[in-house]
């Protein structure tokens, strides 16, 4: 159970990592981008309500309380992401979004792929 928690938090973590950096990446692709700097990181007052929502209630909020916390942190990340690749806020949000809707379908798929894995072991396994 320690091994699942533990992978559990190094692939959240690694999602929380990506995100601004995917955004970044994103907007440097539209056709009226001019970069200007870095790639915009995590300040503590963006990640801060991610961290305090993953120990406290990450597993009790639920669905729907989740989308919402996300979609604040993504929306306070965009001004960073529009700042450092010269597109405007509006660009920046939907590079923003699309950067946590990629992750997140990755993230599901190899989810699911490890399921399947685990679930035919198991079977030949029984078998």
């Amino acid at each position: 159970m320690a091994g699942l928690l533990l992978t559990g938090t190094a692939v959240e973590s690694a999602v929380i990592a990506l995100w601004p950096l995917t955004a970044y990446t994103l907007a440097e692709l539209l056709p009226h981008a001019a970069a200007s700097g870095a790639a915009p990181g995590w300040t503590a007052g963006q990640v801060a309500p991610m961290l305090l929502g993953a120990v406290i209630a990450f597993p009790l909020l639920g669905p729907a309380l989740h989308l919402m916390l996300l979609t604040g942190v993504g929306a306070g990340l965009a001004g960073p992401v529009a700042a450092a690749s010269g597109v405007g806020g509006w660009s920046a949000a939907a590079c923003v979004a699309a950067a946590g809707v990629g992750l997140a379908a990755a993230v599901e798929a190899v989810r699911r792929l490890v399921g399947r894995i685990g679930t035919t072991r198991t079977r030949r396994a029984a078998a």
